[in-house]
């Protein structure tokens, strides 16, 4: 499938659900990708490991704003994740095997503790100027 096929495909869903902006779909196809590439490996990830996957990514992405970011979008939860990938799956953009369920999305993690409370903030100490202050 050709990029801008995908991109219409995927324009598509997000406009027969408007749960979810389009940023959020685009977001779930990248961390897909994102998630493949951290597990060395190309083909099917599970729920859960995409979840992580998509934790990990929204942290380099927006830092601590991740949570705004998704409630912008319409995210308040991973079950929501869960309800984008189903969207996917049944527009024929992703697949899934016969194990994977909605339910693999379920309560996997809180975004207030995630992206608030476990941020590792990376703050360097300034340059110092001539004379050491």
């Amino acid at each position: 499938m050709e990029y801008s096929e995908l991109i219409e495909r995927i324009e598509t869903v997000a406009d027969s659900d408007k749960r979810y902006k389009l940023d959020a779909y685009l977001f779930v196809i990248n961390a897909l990708e994102y998630t493949q590439r951290k597990k060395g490996k190309r083909g099917h990830v599970s729920g859960q490991e995409l979840l992580l996957g998509i934790r990990d990514y929204a942290k380099e992405l927006f830092g601590p704003t991740a949570r705004m970011v998704f409630e912008h979008w319409g995210i308040r939860s991973t079950e929501d994740f869960g309800e984008i990938v189903f969207n996917l799956i049944d527009a024929g953009i992703l697949g899934k095997s016969d194990r994977d369920s909605k339910k693999d999305f379920q309560n996997v993690y809180d975004f207030a503790e995630v992206f608030e409370k476990e941020y590792e903030w990376k703050i360097e100490r300034p340059i110092q100027g001539p004379g050491g202050k």
